[in-house]
């Protein structure tokens, strides 16, 4: 397994050790007990989840606060531009985002901790996610700001994405109450 440290303090990307022969592959998607080997302290992982989008679907930029989420995702279907942003109140880097290729052919996950938003634009015909969450979704802490928000600049490789209704009309960052955004803790 192969840690990669990102821009934002505390995203990290996952490469996991593939085995393959001619008759497919295996790899472990989860080792709790190699990640907290690498130098990781995970939180516990209370829920699972699977989503499926179709090319130029972008779900995003959504987090939990109060009873924020950590999620482990990962592409097991399909191609995503997975991105995390950190809207920590307080933070040295509040308002910086990375973003990440997530495919089922580079197997790639990506730790997001509590405290930063999280979205994905589907570039493959079918993008199947898989995620693990450290709370459970809770739809009175359900938040997200706009994907497009000028102040943040994510540079989202689709300009005219499928959205849903919330993630349309989601406000931008300048523009969440302060009570709203999750709190620096570091």
């Amino acid at each position: 397994m192969k840690i990669i440290e990102t821009d934002l303090p505390g995203c990290i990307v996952i490469e996991p050790q593939v085995f393959g022969d001619n008759r497919g592959f295996f790899y472990e998607s989860f080792n709790r007990d190699k990640l907290i080997a690498a130098g990781l302290h995970l939180p516990e992982f209370v829920q699972g989840n699977v989503s499926s989008s179709v090319r130029g679907v972008l779900r995003g930029l959504h987090y939990q606060w109060p009873k924020p989420q950590g999620k482990l995702v990962s592409v097991i279907e399909g191609e995503a531009w997975d991105v995390a942003v950190d809207i920590r109140r307080g933070s040295p880097s509040f308002g910086r985002w990375i973003a990440v290729l997530l495919s089922a052919e580079n197997k790639r996950h990506v730790w997001i901790p509590e405290g930063f938003a999280h979205g994905f634009a589907t570039l493959s015909e079918r993008a199947v996610f898989s995620y693990l969450c450290t709370a459970t979704y809770d739809r009175e802490a359900d938040a997200a700001i706009r994907w497009n928000d000028g102040d943040l600049a994510i540079d989202w490789p689709i300009s005219e994405p499928s959205l849903s209704d919330k993630d349309a009309k989601a406000p931008f960052l300048a523009n969440v109450s302060e009570a709203r955004l999750p709190v620096f803790a570091g």
